[in-house]
């Protein structure tokens, strides 16, 4: 199983791919396949039954998922895109450090 260094809720930045360069927060991220699903970017069209939900049924734009390689973490300091490190803090828990500021997230 691949590691990986984004969460659900992290932003990050596109880097290779037809989205490249763009950013978004990553709305789901799948750890088991190695994947995240990202805010606006790998957009798909999808054909969908009526059903409770969608009354009318039709064609449907929604992101589909990517590899999690593809993607880098921005730091929420720096604002810039980064490798992740990791750290202790002073209560013993594992955290994410930024490797270009050194921020702790």
């Amino acid at each position: 199983m691949p590691k990986m260094n984004v969460k659900k809720g992290d932003k990050v930045q596109v880097l290779s791919g037809k989205d490249k360069g763009k950013q978004g927060e990553v709305l789901r991220a799948m750890p088991a396949e190695g994947k995240v699903i990202v805010e606006g970017v790998a957009i798909v069209k999808k054909a969908v039954k009526p059903n409770g939900v969608n009354q009318q049924g039709g064609i449907v734009s929604q992101e589909a998922a990517i590899d999690a390689s593809n993607v880098m973490l921005i730091c929420p300091k720096c604002g810039k895109p980064t490798r992740v490190g990791h750290d202790w803090d002073e209560n013993g828990k594992k955290v994410r450090v930024c490797k270009k500021c050194g921020a702790k997230f």
